[in-house]
């Protein structure tokens, strides 16, 4: 490919292609499509080739090889590729330790691998945040910013489908010790969508609007749920636009016309003010408003085929962000009960998020202001220095908080996330959603030490200095990065195993349902899981939708209070 860019019409839409292998060209797609550090996928020809760059259990295989084709996320060989040829480039997946990849899925896409003979990156042809591009009109127009070279056919893509996203965590199993290989959906589109989910109970004709971020919407029917596919950001016309004609067409498709409209909390979601639109213009009530992370759990039990009348369980959501019932920045919770209601009973500690949205791209910000709330003054950190970023910042975020101008706060578990991430030095900004989160647990990997850091949970509330100071006492001490990170998720773990013990013990509940975008993290989820089995939970997790939001519509749709 000459080191060039190439806008290829897939199956779902536009694809842009580059050599996998070539730095410069990877980094030339990383500008044009403005995704600075964000990893891109890589195909390759075979299963045999893929098992050159990537560790593949037989779990991992078996979904490469699917007829979904999705792309799976693998873990990383060391030194990856084969003798004589090149590996793919660093700047593919910048500090991760897996990569995603997947196999041909077209007859185009097998001819090109043949004839290109090396990976290839395969990314949507879009611009971030925008919608991929579908007709060949509007991706030479669209696309012309990035693509060097157009690969153009007549047949008409009348959906536009992503590639979906899967991973497998392999859960230890606490009796026998070896694991146990779980599905675990990142991003649900071609070849998951619009395969219906089953439901346990009949909940009519129900239109879900979804969440703000990784939209989805979903249709119920009878039994069935039918859960779009990945529609993306609801930030933008283009977005809405799809959003849309992706409604009606799974309306004709299945022949659904809602008799209720249901909605998250937040009055200023495009997606809760499309819901108002559509309620009105066709006669329904008013729309039902479901709090974000009770549709998380509601999702998780859905997911599972979790009856009725299955009796309660406890709920655990953590998450970067959802309104809650006090108009605060929820994340962080633990609630007791079923489809017909969730009793929020415990959460993290409140904090201060100065800036509100503008601190979730900086996470430096988030860390400057966790520790002034959490530490005596006279130990916060007087050499407190970020990549960038010095004392005197971290002096104008503490005057911020101190005079309450524009700082909420938050029980958000992402946030924390985000704190210990840039006290640790992994990333003090993002340039996508998740990014401190993700490097963090990319350098938990190679870790020695998983000794929990000590907390405390007073009144339903898990409190975090202790935490912070330990954190800051061992990074005082010289302590190896690798090892802190990997203590924090096994912090994180033991704050959920901690705080389910107790709800047990006054509730007698012994199901505990894990959602939210933070359990995504398959080092976390693999903690928690077995943490939770060993001491006697019986624990659901996702595995037909995302945990993230992604999965949240389908949660709004089964959830009637």
């Amino acid at each position: 490919m000459r080191g060039g860019i190439l806008a290829l019409k897939g199956l779902g839409g536009f694809q842009l292609a580059c050599d996998a292998t070539a730095a410069e060209a990877v980094r030339r797609l990383r500008e044009r499509k403005r995704r600075p550090h964000k990893p891109f996928a890589v195909m390759v020809a075979s299963l045999e080739e893929a098992r050159l760059y990537c560790e593949i259990s037989p779990e991992e295989a078996a979904l490469l090889t699917s007829p979904q084709a999705p792309i799976v996320l693998l873990r990383r060989r060391t030194p990856d590729g084969a003798v004589g040829r090149a590996p793919v480039a660093p700047e593919v997946a910048p500090n991760q330790h897996t990569l995603g990849l997947m196999l041909p899925y077209t007859p185009l896409h097998h001819l090109l691998l043949r004839d290109v003979g090396r990976p290839l990156v395969m990314t949507s042809g879009n611009l971030s945040e925008e919608p991929i591009a579908k007709d060949n009109d509007e991706a030479l127009e669209r696309l012309a910013g990035i693509a060097d070279a157009f690969l153009l056919h007549d047949r008409d893509i009348y959906a536009r489908y992503d590639d979906s996203v899967v991973q497998v965590s392999q859960f230890a199993n606490p009796k026998s010790g070896s694991p146990t290989p779980k599905l675990q959906v990142v991003r649900r589109a071609r070849g998951y969508a619009p395969f219906p989910i089953p439901l346990p109970f009949e909940v009519g004709q129900v239109f879900a609007a979804g969440p703000l971020l990784k939209n989805t919407f979903t249709l119920t029917r009878e039994r069935y749920a039918f859960v779009s596919q990945h529609i993306g950001d609801l930030e933008n016309l283009e977005t809405l636009e799809h959003y849309e004609a992706a409604l009606a067409t799974y309306q004709r498709l299945f022949r659904i016309a809602p008799e209720r409209v249901v909605c998250d909390l937040h009055p200023d979601y495009l997606s809760t003010r499309f819901a108002e639109d559509f309620a009105r213009a066709h006669g329904l009530p008013v729309p039902t408003r479901v709090q974000h992370h009770r549709a998380h759990i509601a999702a998780c039990l859905a997911d599972n085929g979790w009856p009725r009348d299955g009796g309660p369980v406890i709920g655990v959501a953590l998450d970067g962000t959802g309104y809650g019932d006090d108009g605060a920045i929820w994340g962080g919770e633990w609630f007791l009960g079923d489809y017909d209601g969730l009793r929020r009973v415990a959460h993290l500690e409140p904090l201060p998020l100065p800036g509100g949205d503008a601190a979730t791209r900086a996470p430096w910000r988030i860390a400057v202001a966790y520790l002034h709330a959490l530490l005596e003054p006279e130990d916060f950190p007087a050499d407190l220095c970020f990549a960038g970023f010095c004392p005197g910042e971290a002096g104008f975020i503490r005057q911020q908080i101190e005079k309450g101008l524009n700082v909420p706060r938050t029980t958000s578990m992402g946030r924390l996330f985000d704190a210990v991430s840039a006290l640790l030095g992994v990333r003090s900004e993002i340039s996508y959603e998740a990014q401190a989160a993700i490097e963090l647990e990319q350098l938990a990997w190679g870790a020695q030490d998983w000794r929990p850091f000590p907390f405390t949970i007073e009144d339903g509330v898990v409190r975090l200095a202790p935490l912070f100071y330990a954190l800051l006492e061992t990074l005082e001490r010289g302590g190896a990065l690798p090892d802190i990170a990997a203590r924090f998720h096994a912090t994180v773990a033991r704050m959920v195993l901690e705080v389910c013990v107790r709800l047990r013990d006054v509730s007698g509940v012994t199901t505990v349902a894990l959602s939210g975008g933070v359990f995504q993290n398959a080092l976390l989820l693999d903690l928690t899981v077995p943490m939770l089995e060993a001491a006697d939970f019986d624990v659901l997790v996702h595995h037909q939708v995302p945990c993230n939001d992604g999965g949240l519509s389908l949660g709004q749709a089964v959830y009637a209070p």
